[in-house]
């Protein structure tokens, strides 16, 4: 029986669990040319190590970790994210966030990011393994400023898979908001219904148990760069491009989280040349 296993049913056993609330903000300005993490405050189990610069000094990277390794039922986290004038930021996890069985409380994940002018956030999670009978939340707000760019995705795998565990209870929603000087440039949201028609419809995920988007924010997105992103497929499963003025969004559906993964860092890689001016350098704890 695997750790997971072993935390999930404890918490549906255990009637006096008392539920994580976690709050992590992050602040980041850029001070000659070098990107700072200027600062840095947490609440509960949700903390960033030291900053790194796989990159130089243009650019900071963050390793968002929730020690935990798993969003029980009643949890409740919160990611503050603020990138001042000029300041270029990618964060990251170590891996997937599980969400566990909701033993009769329902979980949340808020993400909050705020850039300014010049500035580049790219907010890139490992992705999200949403257990059977979850009832979870996530949500992510975006507000840019002047030509401020954002790159971002997420991943969600229903079920646990490995395990042939099947999505047929619980529910999963999402809500994302994308503003560029308080105007709403990019909205949506999403329930998904453990057993609902819309898992095996084939205009909803045909049977497959993965899904996700990315979206890329900027002031410019020709003509060219969207050909070749979508010239760029997904080794396995689905996936498809769209350009809405000044927003880019990729969609996958399959059957595996890797190739979702896959897909999104290889438009990654043309994306980030294209709208933030660097070359793209995976983060090296995307292969440990």
């Amino acid at each position: 029986m695997s750790a997971a296993t072993i935390h999930e049913s404890a918490i549906a056993t255990d009637a006096t669990r008392t539920p994580w609330h976690a709050r992590l903000a992050l602040r980041f300005e850029n001070r000659d040319a070098r990107t700072v993490l200027v600062h840095r405050a947490h609440e509960g189990p949700l903390v960033v190590q030291k900053p790194l610069y796989p990159e130089g000094d243009a650019v900071c990277q963050c390793i968002v970790i929730h020690p935990p390794g798993g969003i029980a039922g009643g949890d409740r986290l919160e990611l503050d994210i603020e990138a001042g004038a000029g300041a270029l930021t990618q964060l990251t996890t170590p891996g997937a966030a599980k969400w566990y069985r909701a033993g009769g409380y329902a979980s949340s994940a808020q993400t909050s990011i705020r850039a300014q002018a010049g500035a580049l956030v790219e907010w890139m999670p490992q992705g999200n393994i949403v257990f059977r009978g979850a009832q979870a939340r996530a949500g992510l707000q975006v507000d840019l400023h002047g030509d401020a760019v954002y790159i971002g995705w997420d991943v969600m795998c229903l079920g646990r898979t490995a395990s042939a565990e099947i999505f047929d209870a619980g529910t999963w929603r999402q809500q994302v908001d994308v503003r560029r000087d308080a105007a709403l440039i990019w909205s949506e949201r999403a329930v998904v219904t453990g057993a609902a028609p819309s898992l095996n419809s084939l205009s909803g995920l045909n049977g497959a148990p993965v899904f996700g988007t990315l979206v890329a924010v900027a002031d410019v997105i020709d003509d060219a760069l969207l050909a070749a992103c979508r010239g760029t497929a997904p080794l396995s499963g689905d996936g498809v491009v769209t350009r809405f003025p000044r927003v880019l969004v990729a969609r996958y559906r399959g059957h595996a989280s890797a190739a979702a993964h896959a897909w999104f860092a290889a438009l990654w890689s043309l994306l980030r040349p294209a709208l933030a001016g660097r070359p793209a350098i995976p983060p090296r704890i995307w292969t440990t």
